[in-house]
């Protein structure tokens, strides 16, 4: 039985990596997955570091340990670029996506990144026009989409109009569904 794909979510609290994943987990439902989502957190505050995970398989998932070499690393939060532990444990040739103003060149060399996938999306620019504040939850998703075949576009959006349906107002979820869309456009990749 092949292993699983893994991929780990790199965050704060409060900037959505959870409920990022959570959204990933439905969509992968959606499209007949097997699938886990869980989060990882010290102290539960806003601003602390948050790590979030998610397990995609054709098969079902028999393991339920941490995930340790992810194939996928999304940062969330651009100041978490700075701190060593973010590309520990993903395997070589994996991808790296992040919510970074520059070119994927320029993180690789940043990240120090030999091989693999490099993927940047400005996802605080796209939240904050759109939005009109930053909350990167959904261009991170769009910008997984690119490179991700695991589930398209329309699923996660699906899963964004269901995930939020009852909690937000129907003007906020189709912004979030415009921050998805756009960012899966911009979303650059070397």
């Amino acid at each position: 039985m092949r292993k699983p794909l893994e991929i780990r979510w790199h965050g704060r609290g409060g900037q959505g990596v959870v409920t990022a994943s959570k959204v990933l987990a439905e969509a992968l439902l959606q499209a007949g997955k097997y699938f886990q989502a869980f989060p990882e957190y010290g102290p539960e505050r806003m601003g602390a570091p948050v790590r979030a995970y998610n397990r995609v398989s054709d098969q079902p998932i028999r393991i339920h340990c941490g995930v340790t070499n992810p194939e996928f690393v999304i940062v969330v939060d651009p100041t978490l670029l700075s701190s060593g532990d973010i590309l520990d444990g993903l395997v070589p040739g994996g991808t790296v996506i992040a919510n970074f103003e520059g070119t994927p060149q320029e993180l690789r060399e940043k990240l120090a990144i030999k091989n693999g996938k490099v993927v940047t999306v400005d996802a605080s620019g796209i939240s904050r026009e759109i939005l009109g504040r930053v909350v990167v939850n959904t261009p991170m998703l769009g910008a997984l989409c690119k490179v991700f075949d695991g589930v398209s576009l329309e699923v996660v959006a699906d899963a964004v109009k269901h995930q939020f349906g009852e909690k937000l107002r129907q003007e906020i979820i189709d912004k979030n569904i415009a921050c998805l869309k756009r960012a899966y456009e911009e979303a650059q990749i070397a």
